[in-house]
């Protein structure tokens, strides 16, 4: 009896070890395919979710893929923490040893934060935008005739197409009427990671941050 358990803690010892080993090989090949999918000079970091490992790589299925690319710009848009998730990931065990192309996901999200000197760099001139975490606000002047008149508004922020939209509204000091002269778009003109499109953003401490998804995403090599 003795031996056997001792047989039984070494081999699960062993399975470990080997679930180990095995997950950061697939974690290396499927970073090493996200830093192709974005442009990203170094190796993203990548975890796995899900323990044992095995039997997703047995299956070749991943529920969730977690990965973290850092600071990126995109059509002069820089990106903060930018981070996502492949959820449903068809990985044939035998496709990634052999480096093969039809590794896809179901869905993809991503998360990225707009730092406060990014929005405020997109302002109209003469235009500065302020927040507090919860809302934006925008202080200025705007020209009413041949007069400028100072103003103050909070900034309502929305998504337009495939960039990020800020109007002023409750705003103080000019007409209502004038409310629409105070806005601008951050665009993203080129193309986000993995094509995914902005699908939502919200203010937070330090700017805004913005999601955004794709559907039956491929992973190349």
């Amino acid at each position: 009896m003795r031996k056997l358990i001792i047989f039984l803690i070494v081999l699960i010892v062993l399975l470990v070890a080997v679930d180990r080993v095995a997950v950061a090989g697939v974690q290396r090949d499927l970073a090493n395919r996200i830093a192709a999918a974005t442009d990203l000079s170094g190796q993203p970091t990548v975890t796995i979710e899900g323990i044992p490992f095995l039997t997703q790589a047995i299956s070749g299925h991943y529920p969730e893929v977690r990965f973290d690319l850092g600071t990126l710009t995109y059509g002069g848009v820089p990106v903060r923490n930018l981070q996502g998730a492949a959820y449903n990931v068809t990985a044939p065990l035998a496709d990634v040893l052999q480096n093969r192309a039809d590794i896809r996901a179901e869905r993809l999200t991503v998360r990225g934060t707009l730092t406060s000197q990014t929005i405020d760099k997109f302002a109209p001139k003469g235009v500065k935008i302020s927040g507090n975490g919860r809302r934006l606000v925008a202080s200025g002047e705007v020209a009413v005739g041949a007069t400028k008149v100072k103003f103050n508004a909070e900034m309502r922020v929305e998504v337009v197409g495939n960039g990020i939209r800020l109007q002023a509204e409750k705003i103080e000091g000019v007409p209502d009427q004038l409310a629409g002269l105070v806005g601008y778009t951050i665009p993203f003109k080129g193309k986000l990671p993995f094509d995914v499109k902005v699908t939502g953003v919200r203010s937070v401490a330090g700017g805004l941050e913005f999601t955004a998804e794709a559907t039956d995403v491929p992973l190349r090599g």
